[in-house]
């Protein structure tokens, strides 16, 4: 229910909705609503509690200013659990009235459209949501399978079908699928999402999505633009929007877009994460680094953040740290004898011992193109760098983007780099 209620009231332009990561983080805790308030920067909390006796569920709801903890408004709902999606729009309308917010005709349909009135097909979505933000391999492969069992249940679902295309378009980075693969099926399914609701703001994302992938730049940012004025409150729009002006070596505004995703999930991982990164991308290390502590904070065992730590450490030249937080890395995808194997390299050989001991296909360390790449590049061995970076060039998998990595610093004094920078495209 809680979910139902941020998602119907995200929609409305004229809120500021706190998301399900953030919000969530506070159920079971003794808080009071002025801490809640300053922390999320909030004017007032819903808090509510659900009572079930066999099909009749009681539904209590109050809520609350958040600077003088008076109750503004408090109702109890009864209804069957049959229609506890039903009862969201209702909700939503009270909320939303006593907050004094007035609605337009548009905000009036947002209201009363259900995107499923089918309570398993949500609660399936919601799994697959929650196993997609946590980004690994596993979890990502469980979200794609929660996602693909909502829209079985409810084949009218689009948000399952939007989530469904936003995970397949996430596998290559992850090493989980090529996107030569899951391109195709990510297009089919975010097309299906739009047939049954061209209005919704996910599925606007997930097409943006696609087309940044297609290299239409132009049509990306026009999907996204779409996608904020739908639905303004969802986090991962500007998040990925975020990606195309980083492509596009518009940090600043990168920078913007990323902390707007942050204001509303400011307990995302990934958006906590790939903050830091756009400071590694403008080579601003020390800032990257502080950000990547906070994320740290909110989960020290979220793998990919311990990776970002090993590129800044790099960068900075502070080798011992970057060794460390790579093999923290490999041990949180469950690869110890790897960790172990990279601490030893370094500790005989040094920072070229490691780097020969992960370019080593022998050692069958699960590496991207694009890291691989960067490693030959630090190696000095250019020829190797630039056959995989044609290569990618050839198979129409090369972004102007990936050419911004600091990495590749050892190969811009190349000319063979500036060959590629014009062939791909990259704006000077």
């Amino acid at each position: 229910m809680t979910e139902t209620l941020i998602g119907s009231l995200s929609q409305l332009p004229n809120l500021n909705v706190k998301a399900r990561s953030t919000v969530f983080r506070y159920k079971g805790k003794e808080t009071n609503p002025q801490t809640v308030g300053k922390e999320l920067n909030v004017q007032a909390i819903v808090n509510g509690r659900v009572v079930q006796r066999g099909e009749q569920l009681t539904l209590s709801l109050e809520l609350v200013d958040a600077q003088t903890e008076n109750v503004i408004w408090s109702e109890q709902y009864n209804r069957k659990t049959i229609d506890l999606v039903s009862l969201q729009s209702e909700i939503a309308r009270d909320v939303s009235n006593k907050l004094r917010v007035k609605f337009s005709g548009a905000d009036e349909q947002r209201l009363a459209k259900n995107s499923t009135t089918n309570p398993e097909a949500y609660q399936l979505y919601l799994k697959g949501r929650f196993h997609l933000n946590k980004r690994t391999k596993s979890d990502m492969q469980k979200a794609l399978d929660y996602f693909q069992q909502s829209v079985a249940v409810d084949p009218n679902y689009a948000l399952g079908y939007a989530g469904i295309a936003e995970n397949y378009l996430a596998f290559e980075s992850y090493r989980i699928a090529p996107l030569s693969e899951t391109k195709p099926k990510a297009k089919d399914a975010v097309l299906k999402a739009l047939s049954l609701d061209p209005e919704l703001g996910e599925a606007h994302t997930a097409l943006g999505l696609v087309l940044f992938q297609d290299g239409d730049d132009d049509g990306a940012e026009r999907e996204y633009q779409r996608a904020i004025e739908l639905n303004p409150n969802y986090a991962m729009t500007y998040h990925y929007y975020r990606n195309l002006l980083g492509s596009q070596k518009k940090y600043e505004e990168a920078l913007a877009m990323q902390r707007r995703a942050l204001e509303i999930e400011p307990f995302s991982l990934i958006i906590n994460r790939e903050y830091g990164m756009i400071y590694f991308i403008m080579r601003r290390y020390d800032e990257a680094i502080a950000q990547l502590k906070k994320t740290v904070e909110l989960d020290a065992t979220y793998p990919s953040v311990h990776y970002n730590f090993s590129l800044a450490y790099w960068m900075k030249g502070n080798y011992a740290e970057a060794v460390e937080e790579q093999a923290k890395y490999q041990e949180l995808n469950g690869e110890p004898q790897k960790a172990a194997l990279l601490r030893e390299s370094f500790a005989k050989g040094g920072w070229q011992g490691f780097l020969r001991t992960i370019t080593d296909e022998s050692q069958q360390f699960d590496l991207s193109w694009d890291n691989l790449t960067t490693y030959y590049a630090a190696l000095g061995e250019k020829d190797k760098a630039f056959e995989l970076l044609n290569k990618r060039f050839e198979n129409r998998k090369i972004r102007p983007g990936a050419l911004v990595d600091p990495r590749l610093d050892p190969l811009r004094d190349d000319p063979r780099f500036d060959e590629l920078v014009k062939r791909v495209g990259l704006r000077q």
